[in-house]
């Protein structure tokens, strides 16, 4: 009899974790989202990053840029695009203006070559500040769905679901998550302002 109380008593704990794992994962995609986001912010060097995932519109489709065009870095500050098709060079032309990716487009019609300036510091100030931005807002995020769990533990306590030791380690539970998210996040802003603002 205790053998079979200590299994339920093992998966009603991994029930709670299982709850907190939910929590988490919204958070990873918050900070997943983030990681991207700055991906597309590496405007001062080439990569093909910049421009694969970019859709390309035509009057008959509509494809991502890496599934009509073969595309290389040349070096740190050009990528050369080579259409399949080549009919196809003012539509990607198209998308790259589109984009607003502060690049310069040479449409020589057998394929395009994307041209990366050299950053002013003005506009790496600005970048800074973009990534601030979104630091704050991928915070207000985590607030947020740490809100919920509170939430939801605090509904589970008063419903008498759970006892209030259970809630309080709860509670403790999600607050170690904000932290190592909230962690996460200022380490990888912190990267990303450095690497703009470096010369």
């Amino acid at each position: 009899m205790r053998w079979l109380w200590n299994q339920i008593s093992i998966f009603y704990i991994i029930k709670k974790i299982m709850d907190i794992n939910a929590y988490q994962q919204q958070m990873e995609k918050a900070i997943a989202y983030l990681e991207n986001e700055f991906k597309w912010m590496q405007v001062w060097r080439a990569t093909t990053w910049l421009v694969e995932n970019l859709n390309v519109e035509t009057d008959f489709w509509t494809m991502k840029m890496n599934g009509i065009a073969l595309i290389t870095a040349l070096d740190h500050s050009t990528i050369k695009i080579e259409p399949r098709d080549k009919s196809s060079s003012k539509h990607i032309a198209n998308a790259i203006y589109e984009a607003d990716l502060w690049v310069w487009v040479d449409n020589q019609g057998s394929h395009i070559l994307v041209k990366v300036p050299q950053l002013t510091q003005e506009r790496r100030e600005q970048i800074a500040k973009n990534i601030k931005a979104m630091w704050e807002d991928t915070k207000w995020n985590i607030r947020k769905i740490r809100q919920d769990a509170m939430n939801d533990t605090k509904k589970s306590f008063t419903a008498k679901e759970i006892s209030e030791d259970e809630h309080k380690a709860n509670e403790a539970n999600i607050d170690d998550l904000t932290k190592k998210m909230n962690a996460k996040i200022d380490d990888l802003v912190k990267w990303k302002s450095e690497e703009v603002l470096k010369v």
